[in-house]
């Protein structure tokens, strides 16, 4: 900075004091100015390093009497008087290392890339728990290494300090390009290369710098790590709503292929028409399906949600799931079509089958829904509308059914309920 004080030009100049240091000439000591000697220079190196260890971010300021030109290119940045050493203080919130644990439950790693001087990175990635193995990885050793050696580099260590913004975007497309997926936050302009090339872009407050805000995909209203958290756990309460609502849509439409299969290689004819599979879809998949879908999981702890991803929501756990309802389903019609063709007038078994088929479904969904009374209210209302279906007879009769009595009933019933109870204490 160029200014004039007591009627003569100063040019004061503040940075990182192993890039400042070298360019004084002087240090001034009360109203003058003396030669700044070697051991000047390692005194001021060590305090240096003692109060970055604890946790200071540490300038070094300078100035010297100058013209009135005023171009400040780097050569007029030499021959500097020392004037003292400024520290700046921002303490870690004792939630913030809460925040951390909470990200490496989920399975994320956090990486901390800072200009911090590396002693004032390792005090704080020491007090957030970060990964450090006692190393700190300069921005200088990045421009070094290969894109290769620089994601292993964060297997080794989650620390980089004094990195440039170009030192951070070569950071994250480095880890991309490993097969890693990389969110990056950040308030400041100089975050905003890395926020806009990473996978998931987060501006983190309402402080964030307008450059930081338009490269993010996600903009926090805070500024605290731990909503990042929260928005983890919530998205994954949102896949595991979405399992539950996919394993019921496909399971359940498996289950019916099945039967409708089955029961075609069994008698002459499926028991199942075209209108009875409609009336299913719209029994089973329209009402229930869609407040599951909307409604968040019960009987689930954060925890729980912090320890399964989406791999785990949509991978083995959806494919279970799937398998689970459609066994059952199909297993639940065939047991009270069958039956019925023994106790029931002939043309009620197919009947018995089609309620048997929608009521499985319904006892699954009530089963799975943990107490939930949006939930529990959609699988009885469509079962109230099933129980209207079969006993109306001009609906009964349009789509090929026959009103049933107890016995009817009561076959589809406990083949419902019976199946449903069976298949969860097998799962």
């Amino acid at each position: 900075m160029l200014g004039r004080t007591d009627g003569r030009h100063l040019l004061s100049v503040k940075g990182a004091p192993e890039i400042m240091l070298p360019r004084c000439i002087g240090r001034r000591r009360g109203d003058t100015v003396a030669p700044l000697t070697d051991a000047d220079l390692d005194e001021l190196r060590v305090t240096v390093e003692q109060l970055a260890e604890r946790g200071f971010r540490v300038l070094a300021v300078a100035e010297r009497a100058a013209s009135q030109r005023g171009e400040l290119d780097s050569d007029r940045i030499e021959r500097l008087v020392f004037a003292g050493l400024l520290c700046l203080a921002d303490p870690v919130r004792p939630t913030a290392a809460a925040a951390v644990r909470d990200l490496r439950a989920a399975g994320v790693d956090a990486v901390m890339l800072t200009g911090d001087h590396p002693r004032t990175a390792l005090g704080i990635a020491t007090e957030l728990g970060l990964r450090t193995g006692g190393r700190v990885i300069t921005g200088a050793e990045v421009e070094t290494r290969t894109e290769a050696e620089l994601a292993a580099l964060v297997a080794e260590t989650a620390v980089f300090a004094r990195v440039s913004p170009v030192h951070k975007a070569a950071i994250v497309g480095a880890l991309r390009r490993a097969g890693h997926i990389v969110a990056v936050t950040g308030d400041g302009a100089n975050d905003a290369p890395a926020i806009r090339l990473a996978d998931v872009g987060i501006a983190l407050g309402p402080r964030s710098t307008p450059a930081a805000k338009q490269a993010a995909d996600i903009v926090v209203t805070d500024e605290h790590i731990e909503t990042i958290v929260d928005a983890v756990i919530e998205s994954r309460a949102m896949w595991r709503s979405v399992r539950d609502s996919v394993s019921m849509l496909v399971g359940g439409n498996f289950g019916e292929i099945a039967f409708t299969v089955g029961s075609a290689l069994l008698d002459r004819s499926p028991a199942l028409n075209a209108r009875q599979l409609l009336a299913v879809n719209l029994l089973t998949d329209l009402l229930p399906a869609l407040v599951v879908a909307a409604r968040p999981p019960r009987g689930i702890t954060p925890a729980m949600l912090l320890s399964e991803g989406p791999d785990s929501a949509v991978g083995t756990a959806l494919r279970r799931d799937v398998t689970a309802r459609a066994m059952a389903t199909g297993a639940a019609a065939a047991a009270g079509w069958l039956t019925a063709r023994l106790l029931c007038p002939p043309r009620q078994a197919g009947t018995v089958g089609f309620a048997a088929l929608v009521g499985t479904q319904l006892a699954q969904t009530a089963r799975d829904s943990h107490g939930d009374p949006l939930v529990l209210a959609a699988a009885l209302g469509s079962a109230a509308a099933l129980f209207a279906l079969v006993q109306f007879r001009p609906t009964s009769y349009f789509f090929g059914c026959r009103p049933l009595g107890p016995l009817g009933w009561g076959i589809a019933t406990v083949a419902s309920v019976g199946t449903a109870v069976a298949a969860h204490g097998h799962r």
